[in-house]
Order: structure tokens, then sequence, then C-alpha cells
């Protein structure tokens, strides 16, 4: 039977994540939490392939070239996701999209499973004092991954977004004589795996070892909930890839983000 698009109901979809729940962890959050609108190209009632269609295009499978039309309609800020769907996607809807500002090929994932060592921290879940600490902290690593200052195109919208990251326990900080030595988010979890994002360190705090050792704690109590922690990082990022690869992460697929 021909693969045809449809409307994925959230079956179908938790189903087609569980094939691969690293790689495809942000479309499994979104589904579980009822956000969003998903396309999906199907066989026998089964998904060959997903795509998360919003202000980013998030496409995972074989066939996703066939998401260009719904993709278009909705002209997204980024396309984001596994290499080879992204490329699929990227393909057939570049004729019907901006040029890209950038494109980013061969963005390493990297995972743990195992519990890393100790790094003796005060690491702690952010809470709602921690505001006006943590949205300069997290507009700056914003800009610094996505070439964007999110305090200039929509300063309240992204301070709700940190509030509510806050509010959700998805919010952690080492914070000492006012410096933040280590602050990440999550930006997708479900009962597989953890996606973090935006690993920072005040620049006055750099250099000392300060990112490994919060990452390995953050680590720690995330791997008594989950069976695995992710992230993804720019290609060119070494300073970050060594930082992984020093608390025991793995190199495991390869994402690619065309931002627009």
């Amino acid at each position: 039977m021909a693969a045809k698009i449809i409307d994925p109901s959230r079956d179908q979809i938790l189903r087609f994540c569980a094939v691969d729940p690293v790689e495809r962890v942000f479309l499994e959050d979104v589904a579980r939490r009822g956000q969003g609108r998903f396309v999906g190209l199907a066989a026998d009632g089964e998904l060959q392939a997903l795509c998360h269609v919003g202000v980013n295009a998030v496409p995972s499978g074989v066939g996703c070239g066939a998401f260009a039309r719904e993709v278009a309609r909705v002209s997204p800020r980024m396309l984001i996701g596994e290499a080879h769907a992204v490329s699929e996607l990227w393909d057939a809807v570049r004729p019907r999209l901006s040029r890209p500002r950038e494109d980013r090929p061969g963005q390493p994932v990297f995972v743990i499973r195992g519990a890393p060592s100790e790094g003796g921290t005060g690491l702690r879940a952010a809470e709602a004092d921690d505001l006006e600490l943590l949205v300069p902290a997290c507009a700056a690593a914003h800009e610094q991954e996505i070439g964007v200052d999110p305090l200039r195109r929509d300063p309240e919208g992204f301070r709700w977004r940190t509030r509510t990251q806050i509010d959700e326990g998805r919010s952690w900080l080492w914070v000492e004589d006012g410096v933040i030595r280590f602050k990440v988010e999550a930006s997708a979890w479900t009962p597989s795996a953890v996606q973090l994002q935006q690993v920072w360190v005040d620049p006055a705090a750099r250099r000392r070892g300060y990112g490994a050792r919060g990452l390995r704690d953050l680590c720690r109590l995330l791997l008594g909930r989950v069976p695995a922690v992710c992230l993804f990082v720019r290609a060119e990022n070494h300073p970050a890839i060594r930082l992984y690869e020093t608390v025991g992460m793995e190199h495991v697929l390869d994402y690619r983000s065309v931002l627009l």
C-alpha cells in the first residue's frame, strides 16, 4: 500500500517515537503534552515519517520531502532534526521558502546512559526568585546558539518562556556570589530521555571546570529518573564537544538545522 499524508493520532506518534526515543525526544515530548500540530506519512496505518509543523519544522523518518506543502504554509523560522530527514525536507521545500540565513549540517547529538562521577556542586532546580538572574543568561545563550537576541525580538515572550521552564521544573542552575557557574534547561522530557539545551557558564567563571562539574551532577540527577540524557551542539563548538566527551557522553547521530 502506498504511503499517504495523514493527521496522525497520538498513539501512532508515540509508536513511531519509541523506535528511536533519543532522536525523536522532542516529537514525543510535544505529543505527550498535547501541543503543536503534526503531519505524518503512513503506510498500512503505521508512520514511516513524522513532522512537527510550527515555529520550527521538525521532521523525522524516511520520505520527509512529502511534508513540503504543509511546511511551506507556515513559513517556519527553522528546520531542525535528524540530518537526513531535514535534508529530504529542505530539498523539497526550499523553492517555496526564503533564502536561509544559516545552514548547520552535521550537528552531533550526544547521549549518556550511565551516571558519571559526582561534580560536588551546588546545583539545584531554579526557583521563581531566580528569574531576573536567569533571563539575561538564557538570552545570551539563545543568541549565541541561534544568532538572534530574544530580548530584542520578543522580550515579554522570552521572559514568559523562561518563567514557564522554571515553573515546570525544567531549569537548573548553580550560583555562587551572584555568578552563574552552570545553568541549563530541558527542551524535551519523556519517559525515555531528557534533552538538554543552552548549557551556560557566566563568562567570568569559564575555564575553571564548572561546566563539567555541573553537567555531571545534573546527569546523575536526571539518570535517576530516565534512562538517557541527550543534547546536540554546533559542529564547530569544539570546547562544548570536549566538555560533553569529558563528562562521558557519546556521539550517536547528527542533526541539521536550516535557519530561515
